[in-house]
């Protein structure tokens, strides 16, 4: 099962938007499915309050988790997922119109499942593309 699959699969079970992109990239970030789910439970909705889509969260956190900058004088780490997560952040909002939940779903109607799979499917080549 592909990464947009899984994604698609954890949000029929009842899972939001960044559980469902973040537990589907598990294989990239070396999280158990259980901790992803965990982790990213609290940014469905646009973090329960209608701004950045839980599904563009997800991803951005396995982003980080694949190219970490933990060190604070790591330039080129900190250099590397800024330029990665505008660079998606970007191609995100020119495919949809914006990152906000509310206006995704409301103004844009863009599905939930529209957005996860776009997000889990971009995440993923963006992953391997720059590893």
């Amino acid at each position: 099962m592909g990464v947009k699959e899984k994604a698609l699969a954890l949000h029929a079970q009842g899972f939001n938007c960044a559980q469902a992109v973040l537990g589907a990239l598990g294989e990239y970030t070396g999280l158990n499915e259980k901790t992803a789910l965990a982790l990213a439970a609290g940014f469905g909705g646009g973090v329960r309050c209608g701004e950045i889509c839980g599904a563009v969260s997800g991803a951005v956190m396995a982003m980080g988790l694949s190219f970490p900058w933990n060190d604070p004088e790591d330039a080129a780490a900190r250099a590397k997922i800024t330029k990665l997560t505008m660079a998606f952040t970007k191609a995100f909002s020119e495919a949809h119109g914006c990152i906000r939940c509310f206006d995704l779903k409301r103004a844009g109607g863009h599905p939930c499942g529209e957005l996860i799979a776009w997000c889990a499917e971009h995440a993923e080549e963006v992953i391997k593309n720059n590893r």
